[in-house]
């Protein structure tokens, strides 16, 4: 094998390297959303179970009734 050929390889191993310790970033961070988003999301369907706060748009009112506005 050449030694032209040889730096090549090398090169292209460097990128591939490089390539998959930026991927493997990526995905952690995703992962690391992803568990914060199901926790918020599982907070947000507890808070629904219980009857929670509806919030200041519905606060005190029935899902029926229409606010002031209307």
């Amino acid at each position: 094998m050449s030694d032209d050929r040889l730096h090549e390889l090398e090169i292209k191993i460097a990128f591939l390297e490089r390539h998959v310790g930026e991927q493997d970033r990526a995905m952690m961070e995703m992962t690391r959303r992803m568990d914060l988003l199901e926790r918020r999301l599982g907070r947000l369907a507890e808070s629904v179970k219980q009857g929670g706060d509806s919030g200041p748009a519905g606060a005190g009112s029935s899902p029926d009734e229409r606010p002031p506005h209307y």
